[in-house]
């Protein structure tokens, strides 16, 4: 018996590909399960890229302490000052990925390239079939937006996750997910 189960039903996104609709922005208050805090020298500059830039909202902020920003539920930012005297290396500080879907990947290209310019790296797609881009925030935290396309269940991926006993979508035996063994 598996203990893979399917948590489609959790997430704010259950499509795939160009069909794929995004949630709304997520305004209730829960207990975040996860979420980055990013280090800035200039909070209202950091706001206004990522409001503008990836389609947060500010949730809430307290001022010249930490700016609570949201998309969908469970992608949670929040942007506090920088230590005085803090570095600020050309390297990326760190790496945060969020879901989004097929639409929003070419407005957010644009919207960042033209805040930006050089920020943005990709779109590209990937081998688990993705289409990712990437951006450097002025931050210089490295985010990447991560669209799901359509599965094709007769793929090599499909075949490549059945090897490993993992039931792709749409493929015959979905209906037995997590009894391999």
């Amino acid at each position: 018996m598996s203990d893979f189960f399917d948590a489609f039903e959790m997430s704010p996104l259950s499509e795939r590909g160009p069909k794929a609709v995004a949630p709304e922005v997520f305004r209730g208050i829960y207990a975040m399960p996860v979420f980055v805090t990013i280090p800035t020298s200039d909070l209202a500059a950091s706001t206004d890229f990522w409001v503008r830039g990836f389609g947060f909202i500010e949730l809430f902020s307290i001022p010249g302490q930490v700016v609570h920003l949201r998309r969908w539920a469970f992608q949670d930012v929040l942007l506090v000052p920088a230590a005085a005297g803090a570095e600020r290396t050309e390297a990326p500080a760190m790496s945060v990925s969020f879901a989004c879907v097929l639409d929003e990947i070419d407005p957010i290209v644009a919207a960042c390239t033209e805040l930006a310019p050089g920020s943005v790296t990709g779109p590209r797609d990937t081998p688990w079939t993705t289409r990712d881009v990437e951006v450097v925030t002025p931050e210089r935290a490295r985010v990447v937006f991560t669209a799901p396309k359509e599965f094709d269940p007769d793929s090599q991926e499909a075949r490549d996750l059945a090897s490993v006993g993992i039931v792709a979508p749409g493929s015959a035996d979905e209906g037995h997910r997590g009894e391999h063994g």
